[in-house]
C-alpha cells in the first residue's frame, strides 16, 4: 500500500506548529538541536497546555512580513511533497503584530505565501480562547474582510480546559448573524460538554470532537446534524487525551459512520506528516486504501469550497485511489 501515493486532503493544520526546523533555526539563530527541543512535543505530553507552548518560538519569528511568506511558502513544498491535493491552514494573525504589522499585513502576507498554481490552500482565521472580546472581535471583522478571498472561514483555538467553550457562544451569535462560516475546536482537551455548545449552532465541522466517543447522545446529535470532525490522532495522544492508539476511537467513529477525516494537526510540534499518520492508522486499525478514500471525501464534502471545485477533488481522489 503505497500511501504517499495517495491523494490526501488536509483540513486542520496551524501554520504556527508547522515551521520547518531549518527554517526556525535560521531566523532565531538557534541551533538545530536546541530547536527541536522548544518545538517538538515529546510523545507523551502532561495536557494540551504543555503541548502549546512549542508554538511559541514559532510565534516569535513570524513577526515579520518576509518571515510569514516563507513560512507559508515553504509549508505548501511540504504539502505538495505529501501528496496533498487540497488544504486549509489555520493560524491566529493577532500574535503576529509584535512588531508593528497590521492584522491586515499579517493575513496579506500568509495569503502571499500560501498562493500556488499546482495546490489550492485556503486559509482559515483562529480567534484564541486567551483573547480579550475585543481582540476576538478583531479576528471576526478581519475573516469578514477576506472571506472568499482567499480566507474561507473562522475557528476558536487554544486552551479548551482553561477556557471553556460556554464563554464564547456570544462570539458565535456574531459569526451566525455575519453568515461566516465556522469550524471550532471542541471535544479535545475538554469533554463532551464542550461538543454540545458547539452542536448548538449546526457547524459544518469540529475540531477534535474525539470526546464525543464519551456520550452516545452526543454521538446522536454529530451523526443527526451531519457533522464532520477533524480527527488528528497523533496529537490527541500526545496531548494526552488517550494513552495509546489502541485506545483512539478513530476506528470506532468511522464504523459507527460518523463523518471522519484525517489531519495531522501540525507537521512540526507533532512531528508528523499525513503520510505517516496514515502508516499508524494502518498499523493499529488496519484501514484499508478505500477507508482513506472514504475520509478523504469526507473531507473534500466538508471543505469551504465551491461544488464545483468540490466535484473536481472528488474525482482525481476517486481515480488516483482506485490505480
Amino acid at each position: 500500500m503505497n500511501l504517499k501515493k495517495l491523494p490526501k486532503v488536509e483540513l486542520h493544520l496551524h501554520l504556527d506548529g508547522s515551521v520547518r526546523l531549518k527554517t526556525a533555526s535560521e531566523l532565531s539563530h538557534k541551533n538545530i538541536v536546541e530547536i527541536k527541543d522548544l518545538m517538538i512535543a515529546k510523545d507523551k505530553c502532561l495536557n494540551l497546555k504543555e503541548y502549546l507552548t512549542k508554538f511559541d518560538l514559532a510565534n516569535e519569528i513570524m513577526q515579520t512580513k518576509d518571515n510569514l511568506i516563507r513560512i507559508a511558502r515553504e509549508l505548501v513544498e511540504d504539502l505538495k511533497k505529501d501528496n496533498v491535493i487540497y488544504a486549509e491552514v489555520r493560524f491566529a494573525p493577532l500574535l503576529h503584530t509584535k512588531k508593528g504589522l497590521s492584522e491586515e499585513e499579517v493575513v496579506e502576507a500568509v495569503l502571499l505565501g500560501l498562493k500556488d498554481n499546482d495546490l489550492k490552500v485556503n486559509l482559515i482565521l483562529c480567534m484564541m480562547r486567551h483573547f480579550s472580546l475585543k481582540d476576538n472581535l478583531k479576528t471576526i471583522e478581519l475573516t469578514s474582510k477576506y472571506l472568499d478571498k482567499g480566507v474561507v472561514t473562522i475557528d476558536l483555538a487554544g486552551d479548551e480546559a482553561k477556557y471553556p467553550t460556554k464563554n464564547f457562544v456570544p462570539l458565535f451569535k456574531i459569526i451566525q448573524e455575519k453568515n461566516i462560516p465556522f469550524t471550532i475546536h471542541a471535544g479535545e482537551a475538554a469533554g463532551k460538554d464542550s461538543i454540545v455548545e458547539v452542536i448548538k449552532f449546526k457547524p459544518q465541522r469540529i475540531g477534535h470532537g474525539v470526546r464525543c466517543i464519551e456520550d452516545n447522545e452526543v454521538l446522536n446529535s454529530i451523526k443527526e446534524n451531519n457533522i464532520t470532525l477533524e480527527i488528528c490522532p497523533t496529537s490527541n495522544i500526545q496531548t494526552n487525551i488517550f494513552e495509546n492508539y489502541s485506545n483512539h476511537p478513530i476506528k470506532k467513529l468511522y464504523d459507527m459512520n460518523i463523518l471522519v477525516t484525517i489531519s495531522v494537526d501540525n507537521m512540526t510540534v507533532s512531528n508528523i506528516n499525513l503520510t505517516q499518520e496514515y502508516e499508524k492508522l494502518v498499523k493499529n486499525f488496519n484501514f484499508t486504501f478505500e477507508d482513506f478514500k472514504k475520509m478523504n471525501i469526507n473531507a473534500i464534502n466538508a471543505a469551504f469550497l465551491s461544488d464545483e471545485l468540490k466535484e473536481k477533488y472528488r474525482k482525481i481522489i476517486n481515480l488516483k485511489t482506485n490505480e
